[in-house]
């Protein structure tokens, strides 16, 4: 399927790389069914408005039945959004995800009241109800949260008005992903072979690996001189973004942007400006880096599109789908029996939607509904970037697996603070497992470059990105205008800085911010870079200790929102208030560094 010149059509992918959303819904009627039944739940709870201060009784069950709303409201949408992510030309499942999405809007505008209407008792009441209701005190922890929420939250009427422009709020990343995965096409390009062939996102990444660096030229040149077509619309859509997000965060009298991201989890900002400095401090790794790369790929002059490329080219890993599959099984078998036993269902039981086909959402990324197993849509090439992917996302479903098994509906639902430790331990543990069988010098210092590669992905570049959004949602808060020229200089000047001297920071990179989907959800990214750091750690941890550290993971992916990030993650074995574990991540990064060195020279 990788070679051949063309993207298949939906139809001709085999059913047994396809995911089985049937598991879902057996029938788009059955989804319809759902949907009419949110519809339905939506009126009885919005029927309740002015009752949840009349007793617990009332307050009890105003939840329990918001419970059920969300849950078939997430079932409904969660449905049509992958349905249309399988061919995002499809008009039904495009109709199918607008109409989930008006659902949604329907949906929190008719819950919202119900925040405002808890913050109205009082205190010392509602503390005794949760005391005397059985009921009511299963819902102790998220009403503590809302209490804390109490100096954000609007009246029942400005919070009914923001509900409703949530459809408005979110056009920016629709736009974005309609224009990103449905109508951009790129251009043929000149292959290894000398044959034409379509450059697609998914397909990038492969000529990015290419060892023959006309190849790599050429496909970096064409991605970005299409994103630069659209380069006023697309930060029109961007700027509109970040608007809305310094907007909901004003009218909620967060001081800013990021501290409104931020709060959800219950995280400091002190968190994430530290997490900026401590990678500043150490940007010379990253220059080391880039100067070793230099000098193992023997050029004059080190471009943008020659970061991805193996430095020891000679070695050439193709890892077709079925082995990574194995290799995976066996790279996190130190996670135990039970474990490996749902990481099975999970290759086996319609979880995975494998290839790219035409129209298919990029990427890749787990998803799903409470009630079923967790799914994930890869866009499979066969090379060790995609066998990664695959165990990231893996880690991803099993957190969520995990979690909805051993919590009710009401905590399921994992903070994004650690959604990213799961799945970084996945990789960590696969490369261990990779260093401790590979004997072959060449191929043993092709996955330290790999590893060194993730470094610079994870910690690096997503720290680069996480500065890029505190410095253009600063600049919108202070008034400060935000054009297409504006983004592409200040993304080229972090470039400039966190690659340093040794690197030749093209022209056409400064547009990258174009094609970055994250961005259109606020301040994500440097949990990429935090959860990096927390997981170095437990893996670590895992393979020294053996049981009573996969004993504490383990109850740490089973324990989805019942505390805060930062409570489950020290539980585990990881204090994130400190830098050190990005540190200690730094120090792996450095004594890679060295090794590589040392192996090149020899």
């Amino acid at each position: 399927m990788n070679k051949s010149k063309t993207l298949p059509k939906r139809s001709e992918v085999p059913a047994e790389h396809k995911w089985r959303l049937e598991d879902i819904y057996p029938t788009d009627a059955a989804w319809e069914e759902d949907l009419q039944k949110a519809k339905k739940l939506s009126e009885e709870i919005a029927a309740k408005k002015g009752t949840l201060g009349q007793s617990a009784k009332h307050l009890h069950e105003a939840l329990t039945l918001q419970d059920e709303l969300l849950q078939t409201l997430d079932q409904v949408y969660v449905y049509a959004r992958m349905r249309r992510d399988e061919d995002n030309a499809n008009s039904k499942y495009q109709g199918l995800t607008d109409r989930a999405t008006a659902l949604s809007t329907q949906v929190y505008g008719a819950i919202s009241y119900i925040q405002p209407e808890i913050l109205a008792i009082p205190t010392d009441t509602l503390k005794q109800w949760v005391e005397e209701d059985a009921g009511l005190a299963h819902y102790r922890i998220m009403l503590d949260e809302i209490t804390r929420f109490k100096p954000h939250t609007l009246s029942a009427e400005e919070e009914a008005l923001l509900a409703n422009m949530s459809e408005l709020a979110s056009a920016p990343s629709k736009i974005f992903g309609m224009l990103n995965n449905a109508d951009i096409k790129f251009p043929m390009i000149t292959d290894e072979n000398g044959e034409e062939v379509e450059l697609t996102k998914g397909r990038y990444t492969h000529f990015m690996e290419s060892k023959d660096r006309r190849v790599r030229k050429e496909a970096f040149e064409a991605l970005y001189s299409t994103y630069g077509k659209f380069r006023n619309t697309i930060a029109a859509s961007l700027t509109s973004s970040v608007k809305a997000d310094v907007f909901y965060a004003r009218t909620r009298k967060y001081p800013s942007a990021l501290y409104s991201a931020l709060f959800a989890d219950n995280v400091d900002i002190s968190v994430y400006d530290n997490l900026i400095a401590t990678i500043r401090e150490h940007l010379p790794l990253m220059h080391r880096y880039i100067s070793l790369r230099k000098k193992a790929l023997g050029v004059d002059e080190l471009h943008m599109y020659d970061l991805y490329v193996p430095i020891v080219p000679e070695v050439d890993m193709k890892i077709p789908y079925d082995q990574a599959v194995q290799t995976i099984k066996e790279a996190l078998h130190p996670l135990g029996e039970d474990y490996g036993k749902v990481l099975e269902e999970g290759f086996t039981g319609g979880w995975i939607d494998v290839h790219e086909n035409e129209g298919k959402t990029s990427g890749a990324y787990s998803w799903g509904a409470y009630t079923t197993h967790p799914f994930v849509l890869m866009n499979y090439q066969d090379n060790v970037n995609n066998m990664f992917t695959l165990a990231h996302e893996m880690g991803h479903a099993l957190h969520s697996y995990y979690s909805n098994k051993n919590q009710p509906y009401t905590y399921a639902d994992y903070k994004i603070f650690v959604a990213e430790v799961a799945s970084t331990v996945n990789e960590a543990l696969l490369m261990n497992h990779l260093l401790e069988t590979t004997k072959d010098k060449q191929q043993r210092m092709y996955l330290i470059n790999y590893y060194l590669e993730q470094f610079r992905g994870t910690v690096f570049r997503q720290t680069m990105f996480a500065e890029f959004e505190k410095i253009v949602h600063a600049k919108e808060e202070a008034g400060e205008p935000l054009t297409a020229d504006s983004l592409n200089e200040i993304y080229r000047e972090l470039n400039v800085a966190y690659h340093g001297p040794e690197m030749v920071i093209d022209k056409e990179i400064e547009l990258e911010w174009e094609r970055i989907p994250h961005f259109y959800r606020h301040f994500y990214v440097y949990k990429y870079a935090t959860g990096f750091s927390a997981a170095t750690s437990l893996s670590k941890q895992i393979l020294e200790e053996g049981q009573p550290a996969v004993d504490r993971y383990l109850q740490f992916l089973k324990g989805g929102s019942s505390d805060y990030p930062l409570n489950l993650l020290k539980n585990a074995g990881v204090d994130m208030t400190s830098p050190e574990p990005i540190r200690e991540a730094l120090a792996v990064f450095k004594s890679l560094i060295e090794e590589l060195e040392q192996l090149i020279g020899q």
